[in-house]
């Protein structure tokens, strides 16, 4: 494998304290050195000009749906990692809700090697803590991790049998693996389609309140205090369930948890101001300007581990249908970096150091992966991005199979230039 040199750029890595202008040598697709310059070693090396771009470490989004196996009209693993280049990310993690479900070790080799196969982006599969997303009998969680899985998660359903989740955080451990949960009472969300509030009350739309997120997350972490397993909160939308992370980390006890760029931007009433558009649409829903408020907060006092997108592509058809009746979930991979650019380190929320900790070590940390660093001796992934490119947003442009988004047309500053992935420029 050739030899690769990233000079002149903003190198920022947040695992080593690094903000400044440093030149990047890859070698054997590790990170052999970062100096203040570094020469070319031969006419084998491989050169990229990042004068005036962000160079950082390969950005991680944990939290993905890349449909295949049995969604493949969605989308597939060589479609969404190509998205996930595009978007300036080098490795995701994907959920289980596949047809056949992932919940055995054949599945998880079907994705390891597409993902293999196509290279574009690193894939950690998240197998199911129960058989069949049904939440009755526990996955072959062992097998899963031996064939590739880092982490076990019905996502896109609840665990709502409380011995079941006390069992899988028992069980995990066994294999130093988390337990990702998508915190929702069922019970209490019902039928709901939007945030319970003063817009769902307008709209005459039935709603989903937040304590529907905030009992479970309370249900589990008295477990996870018992069992002293590892637990992650998916997609966390609400201001008290942010507080019970936050107690529960002040306590010594071992959650962590994920925000979406959409629950950081927008808020219930944008399902108004978009005219009941499915867009807007998504799990957890949309909530209060309060709660948008409390998860910035969040951010800024490093309550919350990492940014993932909730990445779901659905087919246009699907959501061409009344508010009810569409599915949820929208795009992510390639509008979160303009999107938490603009919206975050642009607007003054956060500094871009802390933006890149919610996007690498971070996510990296909580699922226990060799990435989210560019220290000397770890894979060579790395993102470079111009963080005042203007952009517009187009789904029409998208490398995903999926144009489900709210962002359409949005002007933005950011975007990437390149991804390395294992010492290889990534080509998409």
């Amino acid at each position: 494998m050739s030899a690769m040199l990233i000079h002149g750029g903003r190198v920022v890595d947040p695992s080593q304290g690094l903000d400044g202008r440093f030149d990047l040598r890859i070698e054997d697709g590790v990170v052999a050195e970062i100096a203040e310059r570094i020469e070319p070693s031969g006419n084998a090396t491989q050169t990229i000009d990042a004068t005036g771009l962000i160079v950082c470490p390969g950005l991680i989004d944990i939290h993905v749906h890349l449909r295949e196996p049995g969604f493949e009209y969605k989308e597939t693993v060589q479609t969404g990692t190509r998205a996930a280049a595009a978007g300036g990310f080098t490795s995701v993690a994907c959920m289980a809700n596949t047809d056949p479900v992932h919940d055995n070790r054949s599945v998880t080799g079907h994705i390891t090697s597409e993902a293999e196969r196509w290279g574009y982006a690193r894939v950690y599969p998240i197998g199911a803590i129960s058989k069949g997303l049904l939440g009755q009998e526990l996955a072959e969680i062992g097998e899963m991790v031996g064939a590739g899985a880092v982490a076990v998660s019905d996502d896109g359903k609840p665990v709502m049998n409380a011995e079941l989740m006390r069992r899988a955080l028992l069980y995990a451990q066994h294999f130093g693996i988390p337990v990702i949960q998508h915190a929702e009472d069922l019970h209490l969300s019902g039928k709901g389609v939007m945030h319970e509030g003063e817009w769902s009350t307008r709209l005459g739309l039935d709603g989903i309140p937040g304590s529907a997120e905030d009992v479970m997350v309370a249900r589990d972490l008295i477990l996870l205090d018992d069992t002293g397993g590892r637990y992650h909160v998916a997609h966390l939308s609400t201001a008290r369930s942010l507080e019970l992370v936050r107690q529960a980390k002040k306590k010594g006890i071992p959650v962590t948890c994920e925000v979406t760029p959409h629950h950081l931007i927008l808020t219930d009433e944008e399902v108004s101001r978009s005219s009941f558009s499915t867009q807007t649409k998504m799990k957890p829903p949309l909530r209060s300007e309060s709660d948008r408020r409390a998860l910035i907060e969040g951010l800024i006092d490093g309550t919350i581990d990492a940014i993932a997108s909730d990445h779901a592509p659905h087919h246009a058809d699907e959501k061409d249908v009344e508010y009810n009746c569409a599915p949820f979930g929208i795009l992510g991979l390639e509008t979160t970096l303009p999107l938490c650019l603009t919206r975050l380190v642009h607007a003054g929320l956060i500094p871009l150091s802390r933006f890149i900790e919610l996007l690498t070590i971070g996510p990296a940390r909580a699922l226990n992966l060799p990435v989210g660093s560019l220290a000397p001796g770890k894979p060579a992934d790395v993102t470079i991005f111009d963080p005042d490119r203007e952009v517009t947003i187009d789904p029409e442009a998208f490398r995903s199979k999926g144009r489900n988004t709210p962002f359409s047309g949005w002007k933005l500053r950011g975007a990437a230039v390149a991804t390395v992935v294992g010492g290889r420029r990534v080509v998409v």
